[in-house]
């Protein structure tokens, strides 16, 4: 079996854990691109999975393809995307002699076509090292996107990629070659795995570019605040303050988009109901359990301001206050203990529910492309606010100064 490998030049990888209902037709859309546009390269479709319990594995095999597919597992009990990421980047680096581009989607999409393969495929074959996606997604989808890593990745480094953490990627068997030669943490091998591989192909000078796929409709989720948020925001956060010295003097300059290939028009994204709710409790819950945590590593104004909210039920978390709020953790997180990193992060959870609020009461009522353009102001804010960021090591530097005389 293992001769059927030698000589492939693309493979297409579907991450799952139980998404028995959802996988055949994410396969079938697979095998209808991999058969239409690239029928006469050598493909495979691999599906790399958490062991499910509901079945994946029988419903990917059973799947009827023209495509060969081939099945990898963690073993039992051991679960995270990045795991599943790991096994098909060693698989593959065993197939390279021959392979061209690899792609990767989500295996719960219910909007992916067979284009989409062509899309993804199409910029790594014309010499590009990483493709990301360009979704229309609703303004209250993917808020880790809109209020974290978007933002800080152009606010910081001046990088203007819109879906860093958006689970549709292709890439060259380079590029997989230098991840696996990093630093993966606990956190890359779960749901910090999307980061980790988009900030290594920008720090690590790859060339990136975009591609419209029009509107991403899956297992849409509101903020939350469960594992993935813990694992995208520390994965993040270690990674990028580990180069710090190449970026933090750094002026930046507005971001120069990356080439887009695939769609230029998007349809419209899914429709997403937020439950203003559950995210206010949920949000008071999280304030409660780390006031503590607040009140040592943001600002007297910003904390208190943020107490106010709570007190009155009445949330505005403005732009800036969110900015100079998350520049103040992750100063914290820099420059404290791994305790105190573990810390940091959990005492961002109820400061981006309350972002989160406040930019859902703001764009409720906001067509699509005018939320987007909120979201963009906020990546401008990030970037205007970065000499804040860097004012708070000067303001260490002449603290311990003062300290040594």
């Amino acid at each position: 079996m293992a001769n059927n490998y030698k000589d492939l030049e693309i493979i297409v990888g579907t991450p799952s854990y139980m998404e028995a209902d959802t996988i055949g037709y994410v396969v079938k859309q697979i095998d209808q691109g991999l058969t239409k546009y690239f029928g006469n390269m050598k493909a495979l479709i691999v599906n790399c999975d958490n062991n499910s319990e509901d079945d994946t594995k029988g419903a990917f095999l059973a799947t009827e393809t023209k495509t060969p597919k081939k099945y990898i597992t963690t073993p039992e009990g051991v679960r995270g995307k990045g795991n599943n990421f790991l096994n098909l980047f060693k698989f593959a680096s065993k197939n390279m002699s021959s392979l061209k581009a690899l792609v990767v989607v989500d295996s719960d999409l219910s909007s992916i076509t067979g284009e989409w393969i062509k899309y993804l495929a199409e910029p790594i074959l014309k010499g590009y090292d990483y493709a990301l996606p360009r979704y229309s997604r609703h303004q209250f989808d993917g808020t880790i996107t809109n209020h974290i890593c978007y933002p800080l990745l152009y606010g910081l480094i001046g990088e203007n990629i819109r879906q860093p953490i958006g689970g549709e990627f292709a890439f060259s068997p380079a590029l997989m070659k230098y991840w696996l030669e990093q630093k993966w943490l606990p956190t890359t091998k779960l749901y910090g795995i999307d980061i980790f591989m988009s900030l290594n192909a920008i720090l690590g000078k790859f060339k990136i570019a975009e591609v419209g796929l029009g509107a991403k409709i899956h297992k849409a989720s509101a903020p939350k605040l469960g594992p993935m948020f813990t694992q995208v925001v520390t994965t993040f956060f270690d990674k990028i303050l580990s180069k710090k010295s190449e970026w933090i003097g750094v002026p930046i300059e507005t971001p120069k988009a990356k080439p887009l290939f695939g769609l230029k028009k998007l349809a419209p994204p899914q429709e997403l109901f937020v439950d203003l709710r559950v995210l206010k409790n949920n949000l008071r819950n999280e304030f409660l359990s780390r006031e503590k945590l607040l009140k040592k590593y943001l600002s007297e104004y910003n904390y208190l301001s943020f107490k106010r909210m709570i007190e009155q039920d009445h949330f505005d978390m403005n732009i800036l206050m969110w900015t100079q709020s998350v520049y103040q953790l992750l100063f914290a997180f820099d420059t404290g203990t791994s305790k105190v990193k573990k810390d940091i992060v959990e005492a961002i959870k109820p400061l981006y529910f309350a972002r989160s609020v406040t930019f859902d009461y703001e764009t409720w009522k906001y067509r699509i492309d005018y939320a987007e353009e909120l979201i963009h102001d906020q990546a401008r804010a990030f970037a205007s606010q970065k000499p804040y960021f860097y004012g708070l090591y000067l303001k260490r530097a002449q603290n311990n100064d003062k300290k040594n005389k």
